[in-house]
């Protein structure tokens, strides 16, 4: 594979195998770079084919914070995860929960949010 093919580096093998027998949706051609600036580009992508974005840790201007704003303006649900007061990686989950985020304490509560979800919006997995 090309440089920037399967980025992260452990991932090149994946992207192969996905590159053989399913598909690799990208915004950029095959071999560019894995820059920051790319990355809410692709991470709109994602979230866009996504039913819901769950947000386990992030800082208050981190990538997950700015794909959690994505998902949003796409009209998806956002879960987050609480974190630790102190700790500067839980500030992203902890503010989009105090922002109306789904608050997620254990396996069952994301999953039970979008079945409800999936009754409601039975179409939604259509929509791309």
């Amino acid at each position: 594979m090309r440089r920037g093919c399967g980025y992260p580096v452990e991932n090149r093998n994946l992207a192969g195998q996905l590159a053989s027998k399913g598909l690799i949706i990208s915004k950029f051609p095959m071999g560019s770079a894995a820059v920051p600036q790319n990355f809410p580009i692709r991470n709109r992508i994602i979230s866009g084919m996504s039913v819901g974005l769950l947000v386990v840790e992030g800082a208050q201007y981190s990538r997950s914070a700015i794909t959690a704003r994505l998902a949003l303006d796409q009209g998806r649900e956002v879960f987050a995860v609480p974190g630790n007061i102190t700790s500067k990686m839980s500030w992203g989950p902890n503010l989009l929960i105090k922002q109306g985020a789904k608050l997620v304490q254990d396996s069952a509560t994301g999953s039970a949010s979008r079945s409800n979800r999936e009754r409601q919006e039975s179409p939604a997995f259509a929509r791309t």
